[in-house]
């Protein structure tokens, strides 16, 4: 269960406070807003394989050596003036005339300035993101992020939720990694709950809606990608909640459609195989996306709803 970290009850009381108060000092000294130095703080904290470690750091942003002293600063002098001189970003954020990759005031003051050297609206922003990461997916995701802690005003938001409603009737088992044919020999990338058509769908998850849409394997589908890099793909309904539109926050237990058997074939398809819904997860660490087996997130998920 490492790709959900939960923090301790002391953890609660304590870390997403420190946290808080850093970011909102940031703010305070940049303008840019606290939300988007703990999206990108989150991105960070979520990459690689090693989140449950990060996950009990103040502060998960790690911006390279060169990056941050310079080229040709060999000595990685911590002076703001040399790192200045040879053309590093490392910025001093607590007054100790250091600039200090290791001292969390520094990273995020520092994160926070190389975002204003292209401006402050949400739009310069992304233009900055953009420039740092190169990598069009993780600035869609920090977005998100920002989005969701915009919205709630805080960033402790572990409550999960079961995909469908649990006062239906409906049945499932670990279906990940089975083959499928149509379309090409290929892995089954989800876990298939079969439901009755028009039993309520709803987002297990903190985030944002990516994609909704027609897709010839998965139907009628939405995509949401949560707070933590991970991708939640909905397949197969027969319709979606009204209202339900690309870019919207939702939150654990919202409705964002119904069970239906649409898919494997043009748009409109429906009724080659039992009602079911196809569960995907997705995991993105910065550099690539892979599926793996939501099965025991949901047998969880599953006993915290019931």
């Amino acid at each position: 269960m490492g790709l959900f970290p939960v923090p301790t009850a002391a953890d609660d009381n304590n870390i997403y406070q420190t946290r808080m108060a850093l970011y909102k000092k940031t703010e305070s000294l940049t303008q840019i807003p606290w939300y988007y130095i703990a999206a990108i703080d989150q991105y960070e904290r979520n990459m690689g394989n090693d989140s449950n470690k990060k996950s009990e750091q103040k502060v998960s942003i790690s911006i390279p050596d060169e990056l941050w002293y310079g080229l040709g600063n060999g000595a990685k002098s911590d002076h703001p003036n040399v790192i200045t001189l040879f053309n590093g970003i490392g910025k001093d954020g607590n007054g100790d005339e250091k600039a200090d990759p290791g001292n969390p005031e520094d990273v995020l003051y520092t994160m926070a300035n190389w975002l204003l050297q292209y401006g402050p609206t949400k739009e310069d922003i992304k233009i900055g993101l953009w420039h740092y990461y190169k990598r069009d997916l993780t600035v869609q995701t920090i977005m998100n992020t920002a989005k969701v802690f915009q919205q709630y005003q805080k960033l402790h938001l572990v409550d999960r939720d079961f995909p469908v409603a649990t006062n239906y009737n409906y049945s499932y088992r670990s279906t990940w990694g089975d083959k499928r044919g149509f379309g090409g020999t290929r892995i089954h990338e989800g876990t298939d709950i079969f439901a009755d058509y028009g039993t309520p769908v709803k987002s297990t998850t903190y985030g944002v809606i990516e994609m909704k849409g027609w897709n010839l394997y998965g139907g009628w589908r939405i995509g949401i990608r949560d707070i933590n890099n991970i991708y939640h793909y909905y397949g197969h309904l027969s319709g979606y909640e009204d209202g339900i539109k690309v870019g919207q926050v939702v939150k654990p237990g919202d409705i964002i459609g119904s069970v239906g058997s649409t898919g494997y074939g043009p748009p409109g398809t429906s009724g080659k195989f039992p009602p079911h819904l196809h569960y995907g997860m997705y995991k993105d660490n910065g550099h690539s996306e892979w599926s793996f087996d939501p099965y025991p997130y949901l047998r969880k998920w599953e006993r915290m709803v019931k």
